[in-house]
């Protein structure tokens, strides 16, 4: 090859660099960890609809945690360990009820901080694909999804105490004339659902919106103090509004270190790409990590955990919505 060739074809893979057309080598996807016992999801039937993780600990090995499904009314402790999950005992979170039926929380996130579990509920409108919900039961699903709710986990087995919730989120929600009018509007029309939440500095709560993605391809993360939804009045808040890219939404926040890692996807239904970016929680910008590109786009990762640095970068553990019990996958990413 010609010294003039070699030049050509230098600037030729420059070039696909540049324009993304190679996949870099963060963002690929391991085996799918081995979960023990059962992850429970409706009915009583394994869990295929896992939507949010956290650990009581940031890092090592086992680890304490707490997962939700977003179909049943309770959250399950499990104990990760380097390559397997261990599923345990369960959490009652709520008893709203729709004419005797039991209506879900449709938990979408789990956060931890300053010895509680945090589980936040979508906040959203039902899942209605063939409009036979009437009015007054879509009320009823809204309601009993537009709660946060938490506990203090005690115990080497996993018990909960001092269980909380509050509906505090919605009314501030309303507040917002950025989003109020997307309140109680199907997500296939944009309309408002929470899919992340994370807790900064033991003072803020983070809810990361799938939707509605605003004007310019913003997606929204809400910022409130704690004691603002807990025992507090008034509606306070700070909007933040993060380019996370064409029609993408956030899927998931995790704390990581002195940051956030936000798990971003596709606001609607169906195939789409996943991304993670890594964020000061206190600006609007972001830098993207990975895309999750090694996974099949018909897949909806749904649950980030951050697991450890490695000498390249960092590992996380991916769990996907309509899979068994999650199908915990670690990933390895780019370092903040």
């Amino acid at each position: 090859m010609t010294f003039a060739r070699m030049s050509r074809t230098c600037a030729l893979l420059l070039g696909l660099v540049a324009a993304g057309w190679m996949q870099s080598a963060f963002g690929e996807s391991g085996d799918a960890w081995p979960v023990k016992h059962k992850l429970l999801g409706k009915d009583g039937g394994k869990a295929k609809d896992v939507s949010g993780v956290a650990c009581a600990a940031a890092q090592g090995f086992p680890r304490s945690c707490l997962v939700i499904d977003d179909n049943v009314q309770d959250a399950q402790f499990v104990t990760v360990t380097d390559g397997e999950l261990v599923a345990g005992s369960t959490v009652s979170l709520i008893g709203d009820k729709f004419e005797g039926e039991a209506l879900e929380l449709d938990g979408e996130g789990v956060a931890f901080a300053g010895g509680r579990y945090y589980v936040m509920g979508s906040h959203g409108h039902p899942r209605d694909k063939k409009g036979k919900l009437g009015a007054e039961e879509i009320k009823a699903r809204i309601s009993a999804s537009s709660q946060i709710v938490r506990f203090r986990a005690t115990g080497e087995d996993g018990t909960a105490s001092e269980i909380e919730r509050t509906p505090r989120l919605r009314e501030i929600i309303t507040a917002e004339p950025l989003l109020a009018p997307f309140m109680d509007q199907r997500l296939e029309n944009n309309g408002l659902t929470i899919e992340g939440v994370a807790i900064k500095d033991d003072l803020l709560l983070l809810a990361g919106f799938r939707g509605p993605v605003l004007d310019g391809n913003r997606a929204v993360v809400l910022s409130v103090r704690l004691d603002t939804l807990f025992g507090g009045s008034g509606t306070n808040h700070q909007v933040f509004r993060l380019p996370l890219g064409d029609g993408r939404g956030v899927r998931d926040l995790a704390v990581f270190e002195s940051g956030i890692l936000i798990l971003a996807g596709p606001v609607k239904n169906g195939p789409g790409a996943y991304a993670v970016y890594a964020w000061d929680g206190e600006s609007e910008n972001v830098r993207m990590l990975a895309e999750l590109s090694s996974f099949d786009p018909a897949r909806k990762p749904e649950g980030l955990l951050p697991l450890d640095r490695t000498p390249s970068g960092l590992r996380v553990l991916i769990l996907f919505d309509s899979e068994k019990e999650g199908a915990p996958t670690p990933v390895e990413i780019e370092a903040p």
